[in-house]
C-alpha cells in the first residue's frame, strides 16, 4: 500500500484521464543522458563521478557534499518531469517515489522500510524526534557536553515544553585521550532512575571523537533491566558523521532511534535526511508536523480518530524539493556499489595517514584520537601561534578547503574522504608543516 500523498492527490485520479481526453498528453519521457560506464572499483574512478573543481583539495565534504553522477542524473530526471507537467508527474511519482527511497535506505541501513521517516536534514530529524518523545515533568534527558547546537537546542525546547530537565555530562576531558571504555562508563554512571532519554552523537564534529554506540546501547539496556516499560530510557543517536563512513549497519548499533542527514558523507541530494526507529517505539511518539501520508490523511477524511504514530505519520508533511527527495535512492545505490567495508577502510586509511602526520609535527596539537576505535573521518588540530581561522585561511590560500569547528572551543578541521588520495593528504601535511615558520 502506497504511503505517499495518494489521499491528498486522489482527485487527480479523475483529472488525469480528463486531461488526456482534452488532448493534453502526459509529458514526454525525459531524455536519458548516456555516460561511460562508471569504474567504482578504483578510487580514481569514484572521484571521476563528481564534478569537483580539480584545482582544490576538498577536505570539507562532511559539511555539504557534491552530487555524484547517478544522483545528478536522478535529480535531473525528476526535475524535468516536474517542470513539464508538475501535477501529473507528482501524482505518478507519489505512487512509489518515497517508497523506493525507504526501500533503498532500509537495504543500506539493515532495517525495515516501515521503520524509516524522511526529513530534509539532521536538524529537522532531531527536532521531529525530540519534540515527539513522551516526556513528562520530573523526567530527565541525559546528553553530553560535546553535542552539536542542533541536539542541545532541540532537547532544551522539548524539555521546556514537557517540564523535564536536560543534564549534560562530559565523556572525556582531552579528546585526543578519549577511549571507548571511559565513554561508556561516563554514560553508565550518569544515568539515574529519572533518565528517560540518552541523547548522544556517533562522531563529534567538534573533536572527531567517535563514540562506541553499540557498547553504550548495552550499558543503557543494563540500566533498563527491571524497569517498567514506561520507565525505560531510550537511546537516541545523531549519526550523521558516521553515516556513510562506518561500515556497521544502523540496525546493529543497538540504539532505539537514529537520525542523519544524507547530504554529507553519503553524497545524497542536498536537503534530504532520515530518522530510523524501532517499529515498536514509534507509537509512543507525538507528531509535531502533519504528515501527508495515507496513514495520517485517511483518518481525517473519514472523521476517524488519528492513527497512532509510525514512521510514516512522523514524516513531516508539506511539499518538499521532490526531485531531491526522490533521487535519494540513487545515493544509497551508489554507496552500496562501492561497498560499505571498502568505504570504511579507505576513510580509515586516509585519516590514519593524516593523524600520524600531524602528530609528528611539534608545532601542531592533534585533538582527535589516533586510535581507530575512537575516531572516524574528522581530524581536528591546532597550530601553535595561529588561530584556527588563520590556519584555515592559510590552507585556502593554497587551494585546500578545510573548516573550523563551530563550538565555544574551536579547532581547525579536515576530513579526508573518498574523494581524496594519499598524495593529497601528503600535500596538505606539507602545507601545515610549512606553517611552523609562519
Amino acid at each position: 500500500m502506497n504511503t505517499g500523498r495518494r489521499s491528498f492527490l486522489a482527485y487527480l485520479a479523475t483529472t488525469v484521464p480528463a486531461l488526456n481526453v482534452l488532448g493534453c498528453a502526459r509529458p514526454a519521457a525525459p531524455v536519458e543522458v548516456r555516460h561511460a560506464a562508471a569504474d567504482l572499483g578504483t578510487w580514481d574512478g569514484v572521484r571521476r563521478e563528481f564534478p569537483l573543481d580539480p584545482s582544490w583539495i576538498h577536505l570539507a565534504g562532511f559539511l555539504l557534499a557534491s552530487h555524484p553522477r547517478p544522483v545528478r542524473d536522478a535529480i535531473e530526471r525528476h526535475r524535468r518531469g516536474l517542470d513539464e507537467n508538475p501535477a501529473l508527474y507528482l501524482h505518478e511519482q507519489e505512487r512509489d517515489g518515497e517508497a523506493n527511497v525507504r526501500k533503498a535506505a532500509a537495504s543500506y541501513m539493515g532495517v525495515e522500510p516501515a521503520e524509516i521517516a524522511l526529513t530534509d536534514s539532521t536538524t529537522m530529524g532531531l527536532g521531529t524526534l525530540y519534540h515527539g518523545l513522551p516526556l513528562a515533568s520530573g523526567q530527565e534527558i541525559l546528553t553530553t557536553t560535546h553535542d552539536h547546537f542542533s541536539t542541545h537546542e532541540s532537547l532544551r525546547l522539548a524539555a521546556e515544553r514537557a517540564g523535564a530537565t536536560v543534564r549534560k555530562v562530559p565523556l572525556y576531558d582531552e579528546p585526543a585521550l578519549a577511549t571507548p571504555a571511559a565513554m561508556v562508563d561516563a554514560i553508565a554512571r550518569a544515568m539515574t532512575k529519572a533518565t528517560r532519554v540518552v541523547a548522544i552523537t556517533w562522531v563529534h564534529s567538534g573533536t572527531g571523537v567517535k563514540t562506541p554506540v553499540r557498547a553504550i546501547a548495552d550499558a543503557v539496556a543494563k540500566a533498563n533491566a527491571g524497569r517498567d516499560q514506561r520507565d525505560r530510557a531510550l537511546l537516541c543517536v545523531d549519526g550523521v558523521h558516521g553515516f556513510g563512513v562506518e561500515s556497521a549497519p544502523v540496525g546493529e548499533l543497538g540504539c532505539d532511534f537514529f537520525v542523519a542527514g544524507c547530504h554529507k558523507w553519503l553524497f545524497g541530494p542536498r536537503g534530504t535526511g532520515v530518522v530510523w526507529g524501532r517499529q515498536d517505539h514509534w507509537p509512543s511518539l507525538r507528531p509535531s508536523i502533519p504528515a501527508f501520508t495515507a496513514e495520517a490523511w485517511t483518518p481525517w477524511l473519514k472523521g476517524s480518530p488519528p492513527a497512532e504514530a509510525s514512521a510514516a505519520v512522523m514524516t513531516p508533511g508539506g511539499f518538499h524539493s521532490f526531485e531531491h527527495r526522490w533521487a535519494l535512492d540513487a545515493a544509497f545505490a551508489f554507496h552500496q556499489s562501492i561497498g560499505a567495508s571498502r568505504v570504511a577502510a579507505r576513510i580509515r586509511e586516509l585519516n590514519r595517514q593524516c593523524k600520524e602526520g600531524l602528530a609528528a609535527m611539534k608545532h601542531v596539537a592533534l585533538h582527535t584520537p589516533r586510535a581507530d576505535d575512537a575516531s572516524s573521518g574528522i581530524v581536528t588540530f591546532e597550530v601553535a601561534g595561529m588561530t584556527p581561522k588563520e590556519v584555515v585561511e592559510r590552507l585556502a590560500a593554497n587551494k585546500i578547503m578545510a573548516s573550523t569547528t563551530p563550538y565555544a572551543t574551536t579547532y581547525a578541521r579536515v576530513a579526508p574522504g573518498l574523494l581524496n588520495s594519499p598524495a593529497e593528504v601528503d600535500a596538505v601535511l606539507g602545507r601545515i608543516r610549512e606553517l611552523a615558520s609562519a
